[in-house]
């Protein structure tokens, strides 16, 4: 065979694991890098906002994901607010949920989110004063870690005076008699990441309060300030009615302090009564004073009435509640879906 060099074997040592790949020293380690984005946008009588606002968010999803549908939920409109959305209806992404009527804006943002099939969901007014150019901020600190992002008015100096001692005054109150922590000033311009939006579909309420629906479930949250522009076009039918009726449905949710109160005041009432009672008897056996008569005894009568009455409405709000939620109807009824979504699934072929 010839004079042929030896064969050098070389014994290697055991090979080590690749180390993987480092993440962004500012992204959490369980955040995808291109998350699925969904939008949910309540929407009643909003036809001369929705083109502007789809304008703008459809170019600003496009900057930050491959992926994302806008779910538009018409909230029984009465405007030409559809008509508005069919030009966008045919571009994919974009869907409508019509409703069959008008549930109100809770109702339309459960029906969103229950529609929502993105990684992230995004809610927002339709009225413009949700800036879309937040969204990429808000995203950013979902990548940080956090699973819930809320948007808070600097302040609210543009609102009348009277919805800003309301809002004042309706805060201190859950404050007060709530076991949870709402966030004053935050409405509901949010991120809500897929967990969040799980756990708040699968809340069983008929009535809901969404802002203490957020605080309840909990989760890692993080607030944005920010400054809400004019509203350009139309006027918001979120009147005083809407707002009481609103900060009703919240305190009676998630707070026992009007019973509390009304349990307090009747005790108090009762332990003034007993010591006037006991006032009367001792004045008239020492100084032998007769007891003045039919005044005193109709404004207490009437002040009495009006506590019982105050106490009476009080507990048929809670138990309002209660009956609401045995007969177990819909949150909402969807006449219509319009609109195709990326991650609908494929039709079946004929």
């Amino acid at each position: 065979m010839g004079n042929q060099p030896p064969v050098q074997v070389v014994e290697r040592g055991p090979e080590l694991p690749q180390e993987p790949e480092l993440a962004s020293p500012n992204t959490a380690p369980d955040r995808p890098s291109q998350p699925s984005l969904s939008c949910v946008i309540p929407a009643h009588n909003e036809a001369d906002n929705l083109p502007l606002l789809l304008e703008k968010l459809t170019h600003q999803l496009r900057q930050m994901s491959s992926s994302w549908e806008i779910i538009i939920v018409d909230d029984g409109s009465r405007d030409d607010t559809l008509i508005a959305l069919l030009p966008w209806l045919t571009r994919p992404g974009v869907v409508c949920l019509q409703l069959s009527r008008n549930f109100g804006k809770e109702a339309a943002l459960g029906a969103g989110l229950d529609h929502a099939r993105g990684d992230v969901v995004f809610t927002l007014d339709a009225d413009l004063q949700h800036p879309v150019e937040l969204l990429p901020q808000m995203l950013q600190a979902w990548r940080e870690g956090a699973d819930m992002v809320y948007a808070v008015r600097r302040d609210r100096r543009d609102e009348p005076a009277l919805k800003r001692i309301g809002t004042r005054m309706f805060y201190a109150l859950m404050k007060l008699g709530s076991s949870i922590d709402i966030p004053p000033n935050a409405g509901d311009f949010r991120l809500l990441d897929r967990c969040v939006v799980d756990a708040v579909c699968s809340l069983p309420e008929r009535t809901r309060f969404m802002k203490g629906l957020y605080a309840w479930v909990g989760f890692r949250s993080r607030s944005i300030d920010f400054d809400p522009p004019a509203r350009l076009r139309g006027h918001s039918d979120f009147g005083l009615r809407a707002l009481l009726s609103l900060a009703a449905s919240g305190i009676t949710a998630f707070s026992n302090l009007p019973l509390r109160l009304g349990s307090a005041l009747g005790t108090a009432l009762a332990v003034v009564a007993i010591g006037y009672g006991i006032w009367v008897v001792i004045d008239h056996f020492i100084r032998g004073t007769d007891v003045p008569g039919w005044a005193t005894i109709v404004a207490g009568l009437m002040f009495f009435s009006g506590i019982q009455l105050l106490t009476i409405g009080i507990l048929g709000e809670y138990l309002g509640r209660v009956y609401d939620e045995v007969k177990r109807r819909p949150r909402y009824l969807i006449a219509r879906r319009l609109g195709h979504s990326p991650f609908d699934p494929p039709v079946p072929p004929r």
